[in-house]
């Protein structure tokens, strides 16, 4: 009697276990009705080519964090694919060879094996099936306005203040992207300080070091409706704030400074260029109840959620 006990216990198990791995098996097989392609320029230079649903689970674990309500894992997932569809229908001429590459030059992408070292093999099991499930749950569906796909740009967090119109980063304006509060609970989350010498900046921007500073050496020129930088006058060179925050790698363009004769001293509060939607603003949202397609309509105002095969 006990040596049937055993054997049961043990197709039990087994039973248990192979459950999981048929149904995972059963959905990965399974065709996708909307069977984009999309070329991605691996960081090896190869370029390979994804079924689109399945490239946007590596995005959205590139992209967002992993433990963030499904809400907003659902709105990050809609809003990469939305850029994918742009970059699909809008290629340069003539054509690179790619669509896009695994860095924030486009959208930053991670593959499975990067996802299970980042998370180990409990958190992949975990994570990498509700990314999935939130890419799944909004199949196929994208933003558009105007019978375009919209420009969907997101960043990490908008911090103190209002998320930044698209014409005062990029020049160029979207009825869709203006000065929206960031939602965020924690709008001081992100705060980070840089110290630069007179050597240091100077190498940074590629010009001849002063000796000292003074206190002309850095002047915001300019501040966009929101009250982040941007025009700045440093060492006597005029930067845009954007121009600025990449030769000196700021988190943002909202900056506080003070200058002494041996350095200057930055503070930057939020993560990001801050067009679009926040990440973090997002999964506030989505902890306050909010649906995705709520998220959505409050980061892209007047845009509206349609199916990718048919965007117009």
């Amino acid at each position: 009697m006990k040596r049937e006990w055993i054997k049961i216990l043990v197709l039990c198990i087994c039973i248990l276990l192979l459950i999981p791995w048929s149904i995972t098996r059963w959905q990965k097989d399974r065709p996708n009705p909307v069977d984009y392609q999309i070329r991605v320029l691996m960081p090896n230079g190869k370029i390979q080519k994804l079924n689109l649903e399945e490239y946007l689970v590596g995005v959205v674990a590139a992209e967002m964090p992993a433990q963030f309500d499904d809400e907003a894992l659902k709105s990050q997932a809609v809003a990469a694919r939305t850029f994918s569809a742009k970059r699909l229908s809008k290629l340069p001429y003539p054509d690179p060879g790619y669509d896009v590459d695994t860095t924030v030059l486009t959208q930053a992408w991670i593959s499975e094996a990067q996802m299970k070292e980042k998370w180990n093999w409990l958190g992949y099991w975990r994570y990498h099936s509700k990314i999935k499930k939130a890419v799944e749950a909004t199949q196929g569906q994208v933003l558009i306005s105007n019978g375009e796909y919209i420009d969907a740009f997101y960043h990490s967090s908008s911090g103190r203040k209002q998320t930044e119109r698209s014409e005062e980063v990029w020049s160029s304006p979207r009825p869709y992207l203006k000065n929206i509060n960031s939602g965020e609970e924690t709008p001081l989350r992100f705060v980070k300080n840089y110290t630069f010498t007179p050597a240091l900046l100077a190498s940074k921007l590629g010009i001849a070091a002063p000796s000292h500073f003074s206190s002309s050496d850095f002047q915001v020129l300019t501040y966009t409706a929101a009250g982040r930088a941007k025009d700045l006058k440093i060492l006597g060179k005029v930067y845009t704030a954007v121009q600025l925050r990449t030769l000196l790698n700021l988190a943002s363009t909202d900056i506080e400074w003070t200058i002494k004769p041996d350095s200057i001293s930055i503070k930057t509060y939020g993560n990001g260029h801050a067009v679009g939607m926040s990440q973090y603003g997002a999964n506030d949202l989505a902890r306050k109840g909010k649906s995705y397609e709520e998220i959505l309509g409050y980061y892209y105002p007047g845009s509206k959620i349609l199916s990718l095969a048919q965007p117009k």
